[in-house]
C-alpha cells in the first residue's frame, strides 16, 4: 500500500518540485513566487487544506493536495482534490487508485461529509477510474469558476 503522509514546512523543496513538474505538465502558468505563497500555508497547518506526500518522504513519487470547505447540500465540511500528480515513471500502478481509495476514507474519519474532485469532459480514462471509486458525475451541475 501507498504511504500518504501530510507534508510539513520541511518538505517545501519536495512539494514545490512537484508541484511544478505538474504545472508544467498541466500546462498551469504560475510563478514561482506564486506557487510558493499558495503551498506554504498549507504545509503549516492552514485550516484551508493539506497537501500528502505520496511514498517515502524523502523521495515522493507524488502528491494529493485538498481544500477543505463547507456544503450545507452534505451536512457538513467537504474538500475538492486539488491537485493529484503521480511522477510519470511510476504512473499505471495503481498508485492513484490508491491514494483515492484510501484518502476518502482518512478524511471520512476526520467528519468531511464530502469529497469533490475535477475532470476534463473528455477524459473517459479517467472518468471510468472515478467512477469505480465511487465518485458520481452531477449532471445537473457543472463547475464554474471566476477568477479574482
Amino acid at each position: 500500500m501507498t504511504s500518504l503522509t501530510i507534508a510539513r514546512p520541511q518538505d517545501l523543496d519536495r512539494v514545490l518540485r512537484l508541484v511544478a513538474d505538474h504545472h508544467v505538465e498541466e500546462g498551469i502558468a504560475l510563478s514561482d513566487d506564486a506557487r510558493r505563497g499558495a503551498v506554504l500555508p498549507l504545509l503549516e497547518g492552514s485550516p484551508h487544506g493539506v497537501i500528502y506526500l505520496v511514498g517515502p518522504v524523502r523521495a515522493p513519487i507524488g502528491y494529493a493536495a485538498v481544500s477543505f470547505g463547507w456544503s450545507i447540500e452534505f451536512g457538513g465540511m467537504d474538500g475538492f482534490v486539488d491537485e493529484l500528480y503521480i511522477r510519470p515513471g511510476v504512473r499505471g500502478r495503481g498508485i492513484g487508485s490508491e491514494i483515492l481509495s484510501s484518502l476518502p476514507l482518512a478524511l471520512a474519519g476526520a467528519g468531511m461529509r464530502a469529497i469533490h474532485l475535477e475532470v476534463a469532459h473528455g477524459n473517459e480514462r479517467a472518468r471510468k477510474l472515478y467512477r469505480k471509486l465511487g465518485f458520481q458525475s452531477r449532471e445537473a451541475y457543472g463547475l464554474m469558476t471566476r477568477p479574482l
